[in-house]
This record gives structure tokens, sequence and C-alpha cells, in this order.
């Protein structure tokens, strides 16, 4: 039996960070060796598509001026212009400059599906893969105060919550005052986000949906 067929049992915590159940974890998932190669294609990738692209110079067609010729052609010494608005003179077009167009390209969903699967891996191997019971306490507070104590019981300089559609807005507004801690839908799950954070926090139904996701 290889490494990708062996099964893990993985705790799941409370709260309070106590062991109240196990569960196994897929090895086709969280058990794939580390490859920086994929992890920087799929981060390049990401940052690639948020990129706005919006950055422009104007064309001749777009400079404001009169269109007639600044002086004949020939007799004056100068060098022949056809227009106040070339690039050669202040205020002038730009030539070949930016345009407004997407810096998003294309990658294969296989590339993608394992760059998510070696971020997942690389957590649980660093020991910074947190299975929780569920994000929200069972009280349902969502106040501030209570995620920051449990980022201090836990040790966490950063982390990313996963949360469903259960928990997801009492998440993100518990921790959306603290810097370095951020909650994710369990749809939006990516590599460059995984990786950026020192801890990531999953609860236990989100779980349910990755493996099905990835699997």
């Amino acid at each position: 039996m290889n490494n990708l067929e062996r099964k893990e049992q993985f705790p799941v915590l409370n709260w309070q960070l106590e062991h109240i159940a196990e569960i196994d974890l897929p090895p086709s998932i969280f058990q794939r060796e580390l490859r920086k190669d994929i992890l920087d294609r799929v981060v390049q990738w990401q940052l690639a598509k948020r990129r706005s692209g919006n950055h422009k110079t104007k064309g001749i067609s777009e400079i404001s001026g009169t269109t007639r010729k600044p002086y004949r052609q020939k007799g004056t010494g100068n060098a022949r212009h056809g227009s106040r608005r070339s690039p050669q003179f202040v205020g002038g077009a730009t030539i070949f400059g930016p345009v407004v167009r997407s810096h998003a390209y294309n990658l294969n969903k296989k590339i993608r599906t394992l760059g998510l699967c070696v971020a997942l891996s690389l957590k649980q191997r660093e020991g910074k893969l947190i299975i929780l019971d569920d994000l929200v306490s069972s009280n349902h507070t969502s106040k501030t105060k209570h995620y920051y104590d449990f980022f201090g019981k836990l040790g966490a300089k950063s982390a990313l919550l996963v949360s469903d559609d259960h928990a997801y807005h009492a998440v993100s507004k518990g921790v959306s005052n603290l810097p370095k801690y951020n909650a994710l839908h369990e749809r939006g799950l990516n590599v460059y986000d995984i990786l950026r954070h020192d801890h990531l926090i999953i609860s236990k139904k989100s779980l349910e949906y990755i493996e099905g996701r990835l699997q």
C-alpha cells in the first residue's frame, strides 16, 4: 500500500481545543509531496487574474489639439512633422504604450487541483491544519474578543478560517477587525490564501465539501 492509499486519523477539536473525535483525511488530498513548482504556477495564475489591467496611455487620436500641419514640409530647415500631437512634442501621444487589458490566462484544471492538494498537504505536514467541529461556538457568539482569545490559545500568528453558509457570516464578522485573520467561504478556498496564513482552520462540515470537490 503506497502513501496515497494509507488513510490517517486526524483529530477534530472543539473551541476549547479538546480532542472530541477523529476523522480520516484522504491521502490523495492531504499527503501529497511538496511541489514548489506547482504552487508557484497556481499562485502566479491567481495573481495574474487579480490584476486590474486598467493602466493606459493616450494614442495620437486621443490627444486634444489641432490637426493642422505645424509648418510647411520643406524650406524651414526643421525636421518634417505632420502634427503637434506627435510623440516628439511635449504633451504628445505615447507610441506603443499600455492599453486596458486583462492579464488573466488559462491554467489546466488538473494543475489547479493539484496545487490546492499540495497546499493542504503542506499545512497538514507542518502541523498547522486545524479541524474544528464548528467555527461558531455553542452560544453562537461572533464577538471579536471570542476569536481573539481562541487564536491566542492556539498560538496562531495568522489564520484562515474556512466555513460554510451556516457560520460564514458570523465568522467573517468576528474576525473583521483582527489583522492577519480572515474568513473564507469553502467555495473560495485557494492556494494563495492558504499559503499567506500561518494556520488553516477548517470546519468539519466544510472539510466534507472540500473532499468532495477535490476527489
